[in-house]
């Protein structure tokens, strides 16, 4: 399975410094878990909660979901502590907040290897500052990251701009760190929604994210995940059109037809590979 076609749907937050979140994150049906060390922890308890992130992530105990490790930033007193901790522990990913640029990647890199870290442990920086959007390029290119994670609630913070249905002050930089992890082939998340208890709002966003083409969603709450996992995986109607689309365009070219229809529309190339892509997605998370 390649990178872009893990399913990564549904990634929840878990606080680290919390034995029960950790225990309970075992059956839930996430498809990758970011084991928190920074906000969901408070200060006295991150060298503690560093300890459970790095023995949860070696526990084998949490099944095929992707294990990741939300370091502190870099600025702080904990986070070249969190890297070395979580870069030794192997995750499949560290997550580091409030990355501005190319050469904060870089510093996180040479982190890594200096703890001796797998060159498999990817970085999974956020976006969540004015700065990291008008960097989003350089970053996403870095050969390192693997996923960019909107950080939609800090950079809605640092626009001065309320959070409100539909997200229209953030849609443009949404669409610009889309428009980089596209170009450089990388997977990128949605941010979180905040109200738990909001179940039709939380599903619109997502169907709003889904639509303008993140991979998935970070999240706040065990409820969020059976929803988001049912939006970001295709249908029973998409997989079947996917199958008609290639069998359909199979069929006419060695038929030698020029012109291919399916239910009324005309299929060219760009279609035959979404379809693709759909049945590989489905596949992906079958396997699962």
């Amino acid at each position: 399975m390649t990178d872009d076609l893990r399913p990564r749907r549904s990634v929840l937050y878990m606080p680290a410094a919390n034995e029960r979140a950790l225990e309970k994150a075992k059956s839930i049906p996430a498809d990758a878990i970011i084991f928190d060390l920074e906000d969901a922890v408070a200060p006295d308890a991150k060298p503690d909660a560093r300890g459970k992130a790095v023995a949860a992530v070696q526990s084998g105990e949490y099944g095929n979901r992707e294990l990741t490790i939300r370091c502190n930033g870099l600025d702080t007193e904990w986070g070249a502590d969190d890297i070395a901790a979580a870069g030794a522990a192997s995750p499949s990913a560290v997550v580091i907040p409030k990355v501005d640029s190319l050469a904060a990647v870089d510093a996180v890199s040479t982190q890594l290897d200096a703890a001796g870290a797998s060159s498999e442990v990817r970085i999974w920086p956020m976006i969540e500052t004015p700065t990291a959007i008008f960097n989003a390029r350089e970053i996403a290119a870095h050969p390192r990251v693997a996923v960019l994670i909107m950080g939609t609630n800090d950079l809605a913070k640092e626009l001065r701009s309320p959070i409100v249905a539909g997200r229209h002050p953030l849609v443009p930089h949404l669409a610009t760190s889309l428009l980089a992890a596209r170009e450089a082939g990388k997977v990128i998340l949605d941010g979180v929604y905040n109200d738990v208890k909001d179940a039709d709002g939380f599903a619109v966003e997502c169907r709003q994210g889904q639509e303008m083409g993140f991979d998935g969603k970070t999240l706040i709450h065990p409820s969020q995940v059976d929803p988001c996992n049912e939006i970001w995986a295709p249908s029973a109607d998409e997989v079947d059109y996917a199958g008609r689309v290639i069998a359909a365009f199979d069929e006419a070219v060695a038929a030698g037809k020029g012109v291919v229809t399916v239910d009324g529309r005309m299929i060219e190339n760009l279609h035959v590979d979404n379809a693709r892509r759909v049945l590989a997605v489905a596949a992906s998370i079958a396997d699962l």
